[in-house]
């Protein structure tokens, strides 16, 4: 059986942190963030996880 493939796009997007939990970038922080308030943006620089009950879902496809 050969061995499965990583999904590249999610490699790129996704890291494993060492508690086993997964590291995520967060939408809407590309370009024009003059529309958004202060607050919005400022909550946007802290790192996200991603929810739990997805989180099997991306092990499979980064592994």
């Amino acid at each position: 059986m050969p061995k499965m493939k990583s999904v590249k796009g999610a490699v790129k997007r996704f890291k494993v942190k060492k508690n086993g939990s997964v590291k995520r970038g967060t939408a809407y922080r590309s370009h024009i963030l003059t529309k958004q308030d202060a607050d919005t943006r400022r909550k946007q620089n802290k790192p996200k996880v991603v929810a739990k009950a997805d989180e099997k879902n991306v092990k499979a496809m980064i592994n």
